[in-house]
């Protein structure tokens, strides 16, 4: 891809940091799946392009830095240029960057040519900008004008900053549902970025994921994603959906993957819901799901082609960024002993030092952590027969009694004592994790020692958001919703005493307000997950204040 790139501000351009675990593949097939598999693909397709070329995917921005933000748009430049088709010619993509909505104070503009090499997806990181500042952008191609988007930079690096506030989100499964979540974050109008926390999308086949009877709306492409191409038109297809184009266009997004940007409880040599051989060799895999991932998300690579980097906001906060599918061992089962294992890791060594060193030297308010799975430790407790069955399925683990979830940090022990003996032998303060995965919403303490808390120190907060769409428990045993919370709620408190809330049983969003008092997570759930003019309503809040390391009630949003 060639680029020309002129900055009416200051010059810019690019810069850039044992046993296998439990199949839940034979578990997660829906019945209904035979008839929706039939369907034509076509009809699960976008909308096709006229002749002109057409952004019928959106815009969006990333990655905001004090001086520049990383804009990103796919362009349609004909018919026949579906996502992952290859097909399509090279055509000039213009980008244009002002302050105001008008686009009367033009300040960066420049050029860029998509090919069918990047999917025709486009990306422009711009520097020279003001820190802290909203800004308008667009693209133009063909003379045809993209949808206009805000976009906003991040405080100045030593700049006193009052407040920050970020939605956070996490697991949207298309067939699910409608994406609900992601229009109310973009309608508060107040947001500096949203988090994602990874699942942004789903591998699976129409049908395959979950134990629903129905089908809301169907995958495209409808098998199970595993070359380049499906990978393609798989993040081609979520971007249709006029919830997130509406929030990508209303926010910067910061972003990082888990498990289903790949395949279902992915490690370093493979995953679960992959095949080796029958769908080619994971090596192969992997990179065409991180080559689809960094073509359709505004997102910076880092070394390695990962996602761990770290943003800052001034002197309030930094936000560490992991990623935990790229370096993992492989899960093991719950009964092995092999969790403590000092040679398996979640992290790898590098990326783990980094976070230390990061967390060590930082010299913010709060130190953020956007982490795609639970560090707080999880026992079941004695749940009942027909509760435990579905949590395990939900999970991915046995359903004979379990202790542990094996895909979080309570896999890799050995990992997480060393984190938290830094955090602790280091005097840092202030470490909040920013956490998805679990499809449940939690506020959690994170103790150097579960077993004695809260008589030992806590050296953590985490907090925890539900899914967008993807099954959670009342999904699962299919009964009212809130019913199953009101059961499992108490049992699991009582034999996790750091867990302040939990809620097993609803979709929706967090926004996490930082203030150098407080760190708070207003929760909102959806009213209905299947119906696309869902409404939110706040459910609780939970804050943690500085220097105490653990998590209160507090009873309004912010």
């Amino acid at each position: 891809m060639t680029s020309r790139i002129r900055s009416l501000t200051s010059p810019s351009g690019p810069s850039g940091p044992d046993s296998p675990a439990p199949s839940r593949r034979t578990v997660v097939k829906a019945a209904a799946a035979t008839a929706v598999l039939g369907a034509p693909l076509a009809a699960a397709l976008p909308a096709r392009a006229a002749e002109a070329p057409a952004f019928l995917h959106g815009v969006a921005s990333g990655d905001p830095l004090p001086d520049g933000v990383l804009l990103w748009t796919r362009v349609t430049p004909t018919a026949e240029a579906t996502p992952g088709s290859g097909l399509g010619p090279d055509v000039e993509v213009g980008w244009t960057v002002a302050a105001d909505k008008a686009f009367t104070t033009v300040v960066a503009k420049g050029s860029t040519t998509a090919t069918a090499a990047s999917d025709h997806t486009v990306k422009a990181d711009i520097r020279g900008l003001r820190p802290a500042t909203d800004y308008w952008f667009r693209f133009s191609s063909g003379g045809t004008d993209s949808p206009a988007a805000r976009t906003r930079t991040a405080p100045a690096h030593d700049a006193a900053v009052a407040g920050m506030r970020f939605g956070v989100v996490s697991c949207a499964n298309w067939e699910a549902g409608y994406f609900s979540a992601y229009r109310h974050l973009a309608a508060r109008g107040d947001l500096d970025a949203w988090l994602h926390l990874g699942d942004y999308i789903y591998e699976y086949g129409t049908g395959e994921y979950g134990t629903r009877d129905t089908v809301v709306r169907p995958h495209a492409p409808a098998h199970e994603i595993v070359t380049l191409a499906d990978y393609r038109t798989r993040h081609g297809r979520y971007k249709t959906d006029p919830d997130l184009r509406a929030l990508h266009a209303a926010a910067p997004v910061i972003a990082i993957w888990d498990d289903h940007e790949f395949a279902n409880d992915a490690w370093a040599g493979g995953a679960e819901n992959h095949t080796e051989g029958a769908e080619g060799t994971w090596s192969a895999r992997q990179a065409a799901a991180k080559q689809a991932y960094f073509e359709w998300m505004p997102v910076r690579p880092a070394a390695e082609g990962t996602t761990y980097r770290r943003l800052r906001f001034g002197k309030l906060a930094d936000l560490s960024l992991l990623d935990l599918r790229s370096y993992r061992s492989q899960q093991v089962s719950t009964g092995s002993g092999s969790v403590d294992d000092p040679d398996r890791t979640l992290t790898g060594r590098a990326q783990l030092d980094w976070l230390k060193t990061g967390l060590r030297s930082s010299d913010t308010t709060w130190r953020l952590v956007g982490n795609s799975v639970m560090i707080a430790p999880f026992a079941i407790g004695s749940l009942s027969a027909e509760l435990l069955k579905p949590l395990a399925e939900l999970l991915g683990l046995p359903k004979e009694g379990l202790a542990l979830n094996t895909d979080q940090w309570d896999g890799y022990t050995d990992d997480r004592r060393e984190l938290l003996a830094h955090l602790r032998d280091n005097a840092i303060r202030n470490t909040v994790f920013l956490t998805g995965d679990i499809h449940m919403a939690w506020a959690n303490d994170v103790p150097y020692n579960a077993g004695t808390y809260p008589l030992s120190a806590s050296a953590a907060t985490e907090f925890v958001v539900t899914s967008v769409t993807s099954d959670n428990l009342d999904d699962l045993v299919k009964v009212p919703e809130g019913t199953v919370s009101a059961l499992a709620s108490p049992v699991i408190r009582a034999a996790n005493r750091h867990v302040h809330w939990v809620d097993t049983d609803r979709h929706g969003y967090g926004v996490l307000d930082l203030t150098a008092e407080r760190a708070q997570m207003d929760y909102y759930v959806l009213s209905d997950r299947t119906t696309p003019n869902a409404t939110a309503s706040w459910a609780r809040s939970y804050r943690t204040r500085s220097g105490t390391q653990r998590v209160e009630r507090t009873y309004d949003p912010v």
